[in-house]
Parts: structure tokens; C-alpha cells; sequence
């Protein structure tokens, strides 16, 4: 497939050089490499679709670097990356060594800021635009900012504190089917007449003006704003936006890129912050996309001729076994409810939803409330059960602790994703949780399977209870934990060998390479015994009077190396007067690539093979 337009584009600046006539088709230019690239490779799909004439509108009004944009959330910046001269990276995208799916200041001066979380970029958009007033610099600030993303209060705070900006425009992506019908010519009439420069000319002057009038001059400026506020409420709704300083212009068509470029350049000039409401359709250009955005939002390599109803079964996973079970214990438990913020399909929710949906609650993308909302649940005795991403519940930490844990609460905190996650990079690692729920005292399990898994979250729905937390990884549960099913103990031996002074101990999926470092110990005429941990806090009883026989114990965990349960472990047994060695390897969090989880379990000593040539080391030192 040839892209003649978009090959033209070599680096930032060059999409200036087409026409106008030509902007059309180098939007479906893009929208086609998009879906042949991001299908192919795996990516976030449906949101980029949906930026794309936005984006190419955007580029031929700003100058990079010198400008800067930003994205809220930073998923959607693939056009930005091909209109900055990154198109053969997208062979590569979010693999090793290749261009990450999210924007990033290393990959490129046109990126401003990392954003992998939603509802910040406004927040930093606004540091970065008075900064520029600051040092007096030139250029235009720009943050694309999600409708989803509204729904957590970040937004509002950074809102309410825009005044004098006038280098900051906040562009709302309206992801709509269409522009709203109540809006009607007449706004379509106003919106071009506002952004038209000799509007904010004589706007600027007319109050210049009044304001020199003495006694009466602010009374008649005030006045004439009150009945602007009059008109506009009853045509545009937007009094919020502009009572927190902006000038707001829109709804306008997302997608007309010729009008939208026009527009942006008659804005090149401006008195005041602008608030952009511009409505775009998600999964533009690809039928599926449009009729499931949700489905489509992130997606692994697919094939575009066999497509699967996301209302349907699904692949089997973590998170849908987790749904599912889950949706069957809300039938037998009538105070179960369940809150997710924004993943209803990617926490496997769907299936509680269908079944219970006077029980369902999805929040949107506020994690912060979906905790503390809970926590009201349960103060009146609801069982809630709050199902999020591990890497987004550290949104949610004040009230974890605040409103949930202080009054212990019958909370509990399904943690998804958790662990080392392939392709999304640096943002979106869970590795944080068992340090966060650890140290607050919360007690923590880790299921290494889906057998596991099922009985746990029963055992924490039915007989539990209090704040408590269980973690699973993204995927699939591996063949050689499969094996294993589900003993019901808190740790289990998974391997013996006969004279083993070395013990190799683990959880959750990571305890596959326990396993397979088991067997090339054996190899080497090494023997070790290998114990798996699925209650991570507190220490299960009795693991410290097993381990006090060996030698030496390598300590394995997916988490943070600094506060996670390794450390608690070496504690534990130095406490308990053993005299030992202890290796511990966890992740180090200094240099987190997006790559696939054998990658990064390689990169980070999480592999097998960096697990047994420690313990060799270990033992070679030991002889000297």
C-alpha cells in the first residue's frame, strides 16, 4: 500500500508544505496506515482514528519546538509521531529498541511530556505555558484533552487556574457519534464570527476603552460581560469554561480539516486562554472501530476479517476468569457490587454488569472517587469490590488509606495488570501495589492461576473482611502454573529436590521462572526447592520455620525492589535470627522499557537464567 501524501513527510514542519486540497486525503492517508500499521503490531487504535484531521490541523499552525502539545491521554499522538518524521518506527511500535505508543521527550523535541494517565495534561499544559510567561518566551501551548478525561476532577482543578494565559489553548475531544443537534445554525454562525480575529480586536479594545472611563467604566464593562453570559448560556451551555477565564469556541466539526486548519489560524492570535470543544468520532475510518470504540481502544495484532463481538466470550484471561467469577458471586451475594473507572471490558466487568447491572458502576475515569465511593458503600454494609488497573490505582492512594483503610472498611481492591505489562512502557508498569497495599497494612494475595484465582476471590468475598486486595497479571495463565491448581494454602512447595540447600521463592505468574530456574539449578548438579506465595501480606505463618533450613534463598517478585515483599521476607528472617544469604531481585524502576514481558523480565534479572547464575555466583563466592 502506497501513501504518496504521507511519504512526502519527513520531519516536523513538512505538512505545511501541502495544500489545502491536499489535507483530505493525507487524512486518509493516515487513517489507512493507522489501521494496516497499529493491527499488525498491536497498539491504541480507535483513539487515534479519531484525532487524526485535529492533529494535521494542529501541525499547520504550530511551530515545534518552539510550540508545544500535549495529550490527555498521551495514546493518541500517533499522527503526531507521523507528522514528526517517525513513520518507519510504527514497524517497531511499542517493542523493544522501537517508538513508544505514547509521547515521550527522549524519542523526540516534539514531544513535550510523558502522559500515560488521564486528566493531568491540562494541569501541565498550564505549568508549561507559565513557565513560557515567565522567561518570556514565545509559542503557543496546546493540550488535547479527552471527554472521558472530564470525568476526573484534575481537570477542574487546573481550570480554576488559567488566568492571563493567553498562550494556552485546551482543545476538548469530544469523542460523538455527531455534533449536537441543539446547537443549530445560529451557533454555527456565532462560532465562526468569534474566531475571527477582528472580533478579539475589537473585544480587547472596546473593555480597554471602557475600563479608562472614569467611575463608570468597570460598571459598563461588567455589565455588557453579564449579558454576553446571558446569550451564551441559552446557545452554547459553556458558562462553566468561561466563568474559570476562558474564551470558549465550539462545538465545531472534528473532522472538516480544511475548516478546522482556518480556524486555528484565525486563532493564532488571542487575549485570553481558549476552551476548543471540538466534537471528533472514535474509530473514524474503521466500521468496527466506530460501532465498538471500546473494543477497539487498545488491541493486540488482529486479523480485520475475523472479528469477535466484545459482548461475546472472550479470549480466556485473568481478567475475564476474575469477571466472571465474580459476576457468579454477586448472584449469591446480594450486597456485592462492583466499580470500575473507565475498564468495564478490560476488567472483565462486563459480565457483573449484564448480570447484575443495578450493581454496577462504572465511575469513568476518576479513580480517586471509584475508592472513596466504595468506601460509602461499605460504611453501609454494601460488600463493594473496586476492580482497577494496578498502574491507576496509584491515583487512588490518599484514599485508600484516608477512606478506606483508616476504618477498615469491607473494601476489596481487585488490582489488574499487575505486575510487568508488555508494549505501554514506563506509564503503565504495576509495580507499585505491593508496596502501596503492604505498607499500609492491607492484606495483599496473589494467585498464580485461574484455579487459584476463583478460590481466592471467593474465599475474600465470602470470608474476608476489612480492606484487602488480590493482584493478577494481564494475559493468560501459563501451562506450567496452570499444573499447579489450587491447594488453598497461603504458600505452597512447588519443587523438592533431595538435599536442597537453596530456595528459590516467589508469586504470582513470575513463579514460572522459579520453576524453569529449578530445573537448570538441577543441571548444573545444584539442587533447590521452590516455594510459591499467593498470601503476600501479611508473611503467611509458618514461611519463615520452612525457610530457616537453607543455606541460601533468592527472593523473585515483579514489583518494586525497594518497599515490596522481598524486602519484608529478608527482614522477617533476619529477625528470626537465620544467618543466611538472601538474593533478592525485583524490578528497578530507574529504566522501564515497553517490550514483552520475556524482555522485560530479561532486562530486569527476572529471567531464569539470571535467577540460577546468581544463586551460581553465590556459591562460587561461597567456596573462596
Amino acid at each position: 500500500m502506497t501513501y504518496p501524501l504521507l511519504e512526502r513527510i519527513q520531519a516536523p514542519g513538512d505538512v505545511k508544505l501541502l495544500s489545502e486540497k491536499e489535507l483530505p486525503e493525507l487524512c486518509e492517508e493516515i487513517r489507512r496506515f493507522l489501521i494496516q500499521s497499529v493491527t499488525a503490531t498491536g497498539g491504541h487504535l480507535s483513539s487515534n482514528l479519531g484525532v487524526v484531521e485535529l492533529t494535521v490541523a494542529l501541525h499547520r499552525m504550530l511551530d515545534f519546538p518552539q510550540d508545544k502539545l500535549l495529550f490527555d491521554v498521551g495514546h493518541q499522538c500517533y499522527t503526531h509521531k507521523l507528522l514528526t518524521g517517525r513513520r518507519a518506527g510504527f514497524a517497531a511500535l511499542r517493542q523493544k529498541e522501537g517508538i513508544s505508543g505514547f509521547p515521550n521527550p527522549k524519542e523526540s523535541a516534539c514531544d513535550t511530556f510523558i502522559a500515560g494517565h488521564g486528566s493531568s495534561a491540562l494541569s501541565t499544559a498550564i505549568g508549561i505555558a507559565r513557565a513560557k510567561k515567565i522567561k518570556n518566551e514565545p509559542g503557543k501551548v496546546v493540550v488535547i484533552v479527552g471527554d472521558g478525561a472530564f470525568t476526573g476532577g484534575m481537570v477542574y482543578e487546573g481550570m480554576n487556574n488559567v488566568s492571563q494565559l493567553n498562550n494556552l489553548i485546551v482543545i476538548l475531544n469530544d469523542n460523538k457519534m455527531s455534533i449536537s443537534k441543539n446547537v443549530g445554525q445560529m451557533a454555527n454562525y456565532l462560532t465562526k464570527l468569534r474566531t475571527d480575529p477582528k472580533y478579539f480586536h475589537a473585544k480587547a479594545h472596546m473593555e480597554t476603552a471602557l475600563e479608562s472611563i472614569p467611575v463608570v467604566g468597570n460598571s459598563m464593562v461588567k455589565l455588557l460581560q453579564d449579558g454576553k453570559k446571558l446569550v451564551r448560556r441559552g446557545i452554547y451551555h459553556s458558562t462553566m469554561f468561561e466563568e474559570m477565564g476562558f474564551q470558549y469556541i465550539g462545538p465545531v466539526d472534528g473532522h472538516a480539516v480544511v475548516e478546522l486548519g482556518r480556524m486555528l489560524n484565525n486563532l493564532h492570535e488571542q487575549f485570553a486562554p481558549l476552551f476548543l470543544h471540538v466534537v471528533t468520532q472514535k474509530g473514524k475510518g474503521l466500521k468496527p472501530a466506530e460501532e465498538n470504540p471500546g473494543e477497539f481502544h487498545a488491541v493486540s495484532s488482529i486479523d480485520l476479517n475475523h472479528l469477535t463481538n466484545p459482548e461475546l466470550s472472550p479470549k480466556d484471561s485473568f481478567s475475564t476468569t476474575f469477571g466472571s467469577a465474580l459476576a457468579e458471586l454477586g448472584g449469591e451475594e446480594k450486597r456485592l457490587c462492583a466499580i470500575t473507572a473507565a475498564m468495564k471490558y478490560g476488567t472483565g466487568l462486563n459480565f457483573f454488569k449484564h448480570a447484575h447491572p443495578e450493581r454496577f458502576f462504572d465511575v469513568g475515569m476518576a479513580e480517586e472517587h471509584a475508592v472513596s465511593f466504595s468506601a460509602g458503600l461499605a460504611s453501609q454494609g454494601l460488600l463493594p469490590v473496586v476492580a482497577i488497573y494496578s498502574t491507576f490505582f496509584q491515583r487512588a492512594y490518599d484514599q485508600i488509606i484516608h477512606d478506606v483503610n483508616l476504618m477498615k472498611l469491607d473494601v476489596l481492591f481487585a488490582i489488574d495488570r499487575a505486575g510487568l505489562v508488555p508494549g505501554d512502557g514506563e506509564t503503565h508498569q504495576g509495580i507499585y501495589d505491593t508496596a502501596v497495599f503492604s505498607q499500609v497494612g492491607i492484606p495483599l494475595y496473589a494467585p498464580a492461576n485461574y484455579e487459584e484465582l476463583r478460590y481466592w476471590l471467593n474465599f475474600l468475598v465470602k470470608r474476608k473482611r476489612g480492606p484487602r486486595a488480590i493482584r493478577y497479571a494481564r494475559g493468560e495463565e501459563r501451562e506450567s502454573l496452570a499444573a499447579l491448581g489450587c491447594s488453598g494454602a497461603p504458600f505452597d512447595k512447588i519443587e523438592e529436590r533431595p538435599g536442597a540447600r537453596v530456595a528459590l521463592v516467589s508469586y504470582g505468574v513470575l513463579a514460572e521462572e522459579i520453576i524453569a530456574a529449578c530445573d537448570l539449578l538441577q543441571q548444573k548438579r545444584v539442587s533447590s526447592d521452590c516455594y510459591k506465595l499467593v498470601q503476600l501480606y501479611p508473611l503467611p505463618e509458618g514461611l519463615c520455620e520452612a525457610l530457616q533450613a537453607y543455606d541460601c534463598i533468592l527472593f523473585a517478585e515483579d514489583s518494586i525492589r525497594t518497599g515490596s515483599i522481598g524486602e519484608q521476607l529478608g527482614f522477617a528472617m533476619q529477625q528470626q535470627g537465620w544467618h543466611g544469604t538472601f538474593l533478592l531481585h525485583g524490578v528497578d524502576n530507574t529504566h522501564l522499557l515497553h517490550a514483552n514481558v520475556p524482555q522485560l523480565r530479561r532486562d530486569q534479572q527476572l529471567d531464569a537464567a539470571a535467577l540460577v547464575n546468581d544463586v551460581l555466583a553465590h556459591m562460587k563466592e561461597k567456596k573462596k
